[in-house]
């Protein structure tokens, strides 16, 4: 009879001793979420291939425990739009700040600059033809061409192309700022199509090339891709 009684008390202390151990278990479960804090982070929207500038129509925000974020994680999205992927980005993956490169690092390579379709072209040319050398990368130009008339000893003049996006200034990618020192430089690198960089380089070869700086303020024109006016 004794056994059985000391037998219904454990069993009955071991239903007690499991009861309040899930309910501190729970109680503190519930106080960790409740105190667990949690940060924003940008993340991939959709996937981002290797060289690929960021926008910010592929990037989102995600709130994730900041415990187990990466010290590189980046918070605003405007950290990323507008840099480069030096890597594929898988959709959902958290954005890290050393896999983006900036315009600086893009500067490195002219390839990375060029739009899709378009080839870089650089061509000879003196103080006079780049407007006193004040033409600077990411400026928009005009290529004015004069050729002997066969037969004669005239000039004709016309514009070959009009707003073309320019590269590289010398072996610079990047435009000047206070701190640059100025150096004279002797060719230009701009960005064409395909067709259009072979007419400028027969332009280049039988004539001679001028070009002309377009305004940079904006007067709420929508921007034109370089096109040929012959």
């Amino acid at each position: 009879m004794r056994t059985k009684v000391v037998l219904a008390l454990a069993i009955v202390m071991g239903a007690v001793t499991t009861v309040l151990f899930y309910q501190y278990m729970s109680k503190y479960q519930q106080e960790s979420a409740v105190t667990e804090a949690f940060v924003e982070v940008v993340t991939a929207k959709e996937t981002i291939a290797k060289n690929e500038r960021i926008v910010r129509s592929k990037l989102a925000i995600a709130r994730v425990p900041e415990l187990g974020v990466h010290a590189n994680a980046v918070r605003d999205m405007s950290m990323a739009e507008g840099k480069l992927a030096d890597s594929d980005i898988a959709a959902g993956e958290v954005i890290v700040s050393h896999r983006l490169t900036d315009a600086k690092e893009e500067a490195l390579f002219v390839s990375r600059k060029i739009k899709e379709g378009h080839r870089a072209v650089s061509i000879g040319v003196n103080i006079v033809q780049t407007v006193a050398n004040l033409i600077e990368p990411e400026d928009y130009v005009d290529v004015v061409v004069s050729k002997k008339v066969a037969g004669s000893e005239q000039m004709d003049t016309e514009l070959l192309f009009e707003k073309v996006r320019v590269l590289a200034i010398g072996r610079r990618m990047i435009e000047s700022d206070m701190e640059t020192q100025y150096v004279e430089y002797s060719n230009v690198t701009l960005e064409l199509d395909r067709n259009q960089s072979v007419k400028l380089v027969d332009a280049y070869v039988n004539g001679t090339l001028h070009l002309t700086l377009h305004t940079r303020v904006n007067n709420g024109q929508p921007a034109a891709d370089s096109q040929k006016t012959k």
